[in-house]
């Protein structure tokens, strides 16, 4: 039975008093083959702290941040809903973003510090806020298979955690012999064609060979971001419609509204909901309409990787979450991962996931 309570309703009241904030800047090697730069806002008032982190993928955008620093001041006694509508009423970039998207990010790095603080401060835990008990999270690990495309990333990984399971994104240069490897490990849950991306390193147009390929080989995974515009590749997915999921267009209630057919599936990124209030009201939605979620990750190095976690255990903890540990993010992850599903690790109080 759904909730007659909307979700953000359990939340906008909480007090919060805010002294300041700080920022830290975080850096690292991800597979992808660049250096990640992200910034964690450190939220301070009535001597507690709240985090989150802005997960902007530009570095420039987090070089004039860290170089600009504390700008706004934010300092007051706040209802939580009102305190993020001052948020979205500022401009949060000392100049302007690289991209339009990364303005929703940063207005999430500073609602998700608000939600940390204001709990803090009422000594209360997200999930007993929401009365919602955090359940064991189901994960994939999203990866690419490099150029040429090779089986070796999956089979070094699979040596090591044998009940993996993987998100793909095909390429027009995956053989018909790569793929059959693929199948024969069976830890292949999703695949997304990454349709949606223009002017960045994993464009991939659309190739109605490729989708067939891949559509008849894995007969059984989620088809993200596929080209149904295309006449040639909406051809081959016509019969798929009940596979396909959304992850790039969802930025709001709207985009869902907006896709050529009604999904069972979508990719909720917290970050690119950009807004606490806009994010309950989109679970609520799909709860609402039957539509399921995943969660999906954007090379988090902080806090912001175990929120979304935390988030995926109470609204859709047994999907094909693309939020896997962070660590299996790098190009040799280390033995003694925790593996999938992951066991709920929230912390007493606070928006925060404990690293396992």
């Amino acid at each position: 039975m759904l909730s007659a309570v909307a979700t953000f309703d359990l939340l906008s009241d909480l007090p919060l008093v805010v002294d300041g904030y700080t920022l830290e800047g975080l850096r690292a090697e991800v597979s992808s083959g660049f250096e990640r730069l992200s910034t964690v806002v450190h939220l301070h008032g009535d001597g507690h702290e709240g985090v989150g982190e802005d997960v902007v993928y530009d570095a420039d955008d987090h070089v004039a941040l860290q170089g600009a620093g504390p700008t706004h001041r934010l300092s007051g006694t706040y209802a939580l809903g009102d305190f993020c509508a001052l948020i979205d009423s500022l401009d949060l970039f000392p100049v302007e973003p690289k991209r339009e998207v990364s303005r929703l990010y940063r207005r999430w790095t500073f609602h998700s510090a608000a939600l940390d603080l204001a709990l803090r401060q009422a000594g209360k835990s997200l999930h007993e806020a929401l009365a919602r008990p955090p359940q064991p999270l189901t994960f994939v690990v999203s990866l690419r298979l490099g150029e040429p495309p090779s089986i070796e990333p999956i089979e070094r990984r699979l040596a090591v955690y044998p009940t993996l399971r993987f998100k793909l994104d095909p390429t027009s240069s995956w053989t018909p012999e790569l793929i059959d490897q693929l199948v024969v490990t069976g830890a292949v849950d999703s695949v997304d064609f990454k349709s949606l991306y223009h002017g960045t390193v994993v464009d991939q147009p659309p190739d109605p060979v490729l989708y067939e390929r891949v559509v008849t080989a894995f007969p059984d995974a989620w088809i993200e971001d596929p080209d149904v515009v295309t006449s040639a590749t909406a051809a081959v997915l016509a019969e798929h419609h009940d596979r396909i999921t959304w992850d790039a267009p969802i930025h709001s209630i709207a985009d869902i509204e907006a896709l050529p057919f009604p999904p069972r599936m979508v990719n909720i990124k917290p970050s690119r909901i950009g807004g606490l209030a806009k994010l309950c009201a989109t679970y609520d939605y799909c709860a609402e309409h039957g539509i399921g979620a995943y969660g999906g990750g954007q090379f988090e190095l902080g806090p912001g990787r175990g929120q979304a976690q935390y988030l995926a255990s109470l609204f859709h903890p047994d999907t094909p979450n693309d939020i896997a540990p962070s660590d299996y993010n790098q190009n040799e992850p280390p033995p003694g991962l925790p593996s999938s599903p992951l066991q709920p690790t929230p912390s007493d109080v606070g928006f925060r996931w404990d690293a396992a």
